[in-house]
This record gives structure tokens, sequence and C-alpha cells, in this order.
């Protein structure tokens, strides 16, 4: 009973490419998880600003749409782990900027900012090559298995990363928080560099806006591919509550708390993803998609209405739960469907409904927090989301009734992946 629900290791000891390409990411992710909690607290700290700190989304919005599209489209016709490695190589130099930055003695708020917006920019470009490399180096079948260690990579390091920041923050500085960051870019390009090149398809299209259209058209036809956009759009959107952390710690008379609240939400969906194992046995993927993103509205309405810190740290728990369920299977949906030469800029695509939805949601929170209250902007953005599924859920069908068993995209890309073996150790 217990190995059923552990995860399933066939991805890791069938690629060798794909343990790289998980170790690099754990590594970055550790790192940026630190930045991430590190920025918004220097400008609390400069500003004193819900507005301010929410701005962040507003910056990194419009280079993550336009570089997001175009970065597909370059992840089509490039080679993937050029584009990684490269925009890997820039994050980094970004992170020591921050760190410059945060090592004078009267720190510039406007850095901070116009880091936040290249940092969009890169990782928009890189985030389509990620997801269109892995499912390359592993087995159709194991895709769903693929995608909870992906999230597994996330989590340790969403974990583990805002938790020490907390303590870094508030004993050590934030040039500290921004160091580490540096030092897990330099590791993390060690390993990237040593996985296999991989080449654009042979039927790929050259970067273009012809190109991204076509992509966008693909998108559209596959109305329940356009469900799982849509529905998280509106998750993320409507209830990410990621940028008043820092005031409702306040509120809550809890500095202390601050660190383990950015990492609650991460250790919710590392639970889910230690415990994954169950995930490969379930089919209907569009369902758990709309089920997880109204458990995840209803449990952030709940944060915004207590006013007890350990329960506010078990609601966002709770929360980080169901995103990751949400995650695993949106990721198997569009991994076991979309074909090779299309896959870049439909994760373009994708990376649009994942990551505008949280900018988006930054900028909502601090700006109703700001109009209406801390409490009022958290409560009501949950419920808010959980009404959008809802109704999302009732306009899309196909999304509902979608079954990996018998989808005809998928049925088809089984039967393509299966003339060609995955890569062996």
């Amino acid at each position: 009973m217990t190995s059923a629900l552990l995860p399933d290791l066939a991805p890791w000891r069938a690629s060798v490419d794909f343990r790289r390409l998980w170790k690099s990411g754990l590594i970055s992710n550790f790192g940026s998880f630190l930045t991430l909690v590190a920025l918004p607290v220097q400008l609390k700290d400069l500003t004193e600003s819900t507005a301010a700190v929410g701005a962040i989304g507003a910056v990194e919005l419009l280079p993550l749409i336009v570089c997001g599209l175009y970065g597909g489209a370059l992840a089509d016709a490039l080679d993937k782990r050029g584009l990684i490695l490269w925009t890997e190589a820039g994050q980094g130099l970004l992170s020591a900027v921050l760190l410059l930055n945060a090592l004078l003695p009267g720190p510039a708020i406007w850095p901070l900012y116009a880091v936040a917006a290249l940092s969009s920019a890169l990782a928009a470009v890189q985030r389509p090559a990620l997801d269109s490399l892995w499912p390359r180096i592993v087995a159709h079948d194991d895709m769903p298995a693929a995608a909870s260690l992906n999230s597994l990579r996330w989590t340790v390091g969403g974990v583990a990363g805002p938790a020490l920041a907390g303590v870094v923050v508030a004993y050590a500085g934030l040039g500290w928080a921004y160091a580490v960051d540096v030092l897990t870019f330099a590791v993390s390009l060690a390993y990237i560099v040593r996985i296999a090149a991989s080449p654009a398809a042979h039927e790929a299209a050259k970067p273009s806006l012809r190109a991204i259209a076509e992509g966008a058209r693909y998108a559209w036809s596959r109305k329940e591919l356009l469900g799982t956009y849509v529905v998280d759009l509106a998750a993320m959107s409507l209830a990410m509550p990621l940028a008043v952390l820092p005031f409702l710690a306040d509120a809550l008379d809890a500095d202390w708390a601050l660190g383990l609240m950015y990492a609650s939400i991460p250790a919710g969906a590392l639970l889910v993803s230690l415990t994954s194992g169950w995930a490969s046995r379930v089919h209907r993927h569009g369902l758990m998609v709309v089920l997880a993103a109204a458990g995840w509205g209803l449990s952030i309405a709940a944060v915004g209405l207590t006013r007890q810190v350990w329960l506010v740290l078990l609601l966002l728990t709770v929360a980080g739960g169901f995103d990751m369920v949400s995650g695993i299977f949106r990721s198997a949906m569009w991994n076991q469907t979309i074909p090779d030469e299309l896959r870049g800029r439909l994760a373009g695509i994708e990376l649009l409904s994942y990551s505008v939805g949280p900018q988006l949601g930054q900028v909502r929170a601090g700006g109703l927090a700001a109009w209406t209250g801390l409490r009022t902007s958290i409560a009501c953005g949950g419920l808010a989301c959980a009404g959008a599924v809802g109704l999302l859920a009732l306009c899309l069908p196909g999304l509902m009734t979608y079954d990996a068993r018998t989808n005809a995209h998928a049925v088809r890309m089984r039967e393509r992946r299966a003339e060609t073996a995955p890569a062996k150790v």
C-alpha cells in the first residue's frame, strides 16, 4: 500500500539526461525561492507599501507575455539545451545585480523592478525549452510520473528556499540570500552543460509571428487544453496571496512566520508529490484539474478569514497541495497529447496560463489590499476563484470528460512514441 503512494521513479531510472535536468532544476529553484522571499521583503522595507510590492507582478507581466510566446517559437526552432544554458547564465547575472545593490549603503529601488522584469523575460524564454525538452527524454507512459518528479523537484526547493530565506534575511541580511542564489545558478549550469543536445524537430517552423499564430490556432482547436489554461489562469489571478504575505505576518504579529508562510504552499505541494504514486492510475485528468483549482480557491479564502498563525500555515499548506494536484494533471494532459513539433509553442502558451496568473494575482492582491484591506483582499480573491472555476467547468464539457485512455490526441501520441524508444542509461 505504501509503495503505491510513493513517486514512480521509472523516468529517473531510464534517462540519465532526465536526472541531470532534475538536479539542475532542484538546485536552481532552491536559490530562486530565496530571492522570491528576499525581493518583496526588501521592497517592503524600502517603501512600506502593499501597492509597491504588488507592482512586482505588473513589471513582470509584459516581458512574460511577449517573451513567453516568442520563447515557445524559439524552443521549437533552436537547440533546447543551448537555450536553457544561456538563459540560466543570464538569470545568474541578474541575481548578482541584486546582490551588488543590496550591498550598497543605500540600496536603490529601481534595480529591483528592473531585475524583476528582465528575470521574467529570461524565465519566459527558458521555460518552454525546459517543458519541451523533458518529454523527449521520457517514455510516453512515464510522463505522469515525470510530471510528479518535476513537481517534487520544484517543491523541495520551494519548501527549503523560503524557510531558509526567512532565517537568512532576518539574521544575516538580504545580501546573503542573493549570494546563495548566485551560487546555485553556477552549480545548475554545471549539470546543464552535460545534457545531450536537443536540436529542433525536422517539422519545426522558424520563429516568427506566423509560427506563434499556428501554435495559438492549435491550442484554440483543443478545447480540453484551452480549459486547463483558463482554469489555472483564473485560479492564480484571483487567489494568489504571495504579494501580501509580509503584511499578513505583520497583522498576525508573527514576523518569525513569514518564511514559513512562503514555504507552506510549496510544502503542501511537496506532500502531494511525495505521495503521487496514485496519479499514474487516474485517467480523468480534466476533472481533477477543476476540483483541485476549486479547492485552492476555498483554502485561500479561509486564510483571509482566520486570525491564528498556525491555522494560516495549515491552510496555505492545503492550498499548495490542491495546486500541485492541478499541476500534475495539467502537465500530463499537455505532454501526452501535444505533437513534438508544436511542443515549444504550446509550452509558451502554457507558460502564460500558469505564470501570468500569479503576476496578475500579485497586482490584484496588493492593489485590493490597499483599497479594501488585507483580509478582504485574500478572502474575496479565494471565493472569486472558486466561483470562476465552477462557471468554467460548466462552460467546458470537453475538459470535464477528458480521459487519457480514449482521447484521440493522446492515443495518437502514444502510437507515435511507441515507434522510438526513450533514452536509456
